[in-house]
């Protein structure tokens, strides 16, 4: 009879053990709420125009051959010269330091004329 009570104090304790275990991670998400994930970003979506591309800027200043890049979110245009004619990176060949590319502002697509 001895063993018997054991057997089944032991059974209902383990079981007890389970079902707190169990709550606890039910529960779990309710007490701890994460930040919301969500799958945009918060940079812009760039769109590289393959190749090289004649960039002129609008008021036509300057013309040559230059990388074009396009923001999709809000559809900007934008030009980076290469200042060397098919190059596909900025190249001065006057200077022996890294050659920066200025943006050059051509315009924009209304993207939200799109449905």
């Amino acid at each position: 009879m001895l063993t018997n009570a054991r057997g089944d104090l032991y059974i209902k304790v383990v079981l007890t053990a389970i079902a707190v275990f169990l709550g606890v991670i039910a529960f779990r998400p309710v007490v701890h709420t994460t930040d919301t994930v969500m799958a945009q970003t918060d940079g812009p979506e760039i769109y590289v125009e393959p190749g090289v591309t004649t960039i002129r800027s609008p008021n036509g200043s300057t013309q040559g051959d230059g990388k074009l890049m396009i923001n999709l979110k809000n559809g900007d245009v934008w030009g980076f010269p290469t200042m060397y004619a098919g190059a596909p990176y900025p190249v001065d060949p006057l200077n022996n330091k890294p050659a920066v590319a200025k943006g050059i502002y051509l315009g924009r697509f209304d993207l939200s004329s799109m449905k």
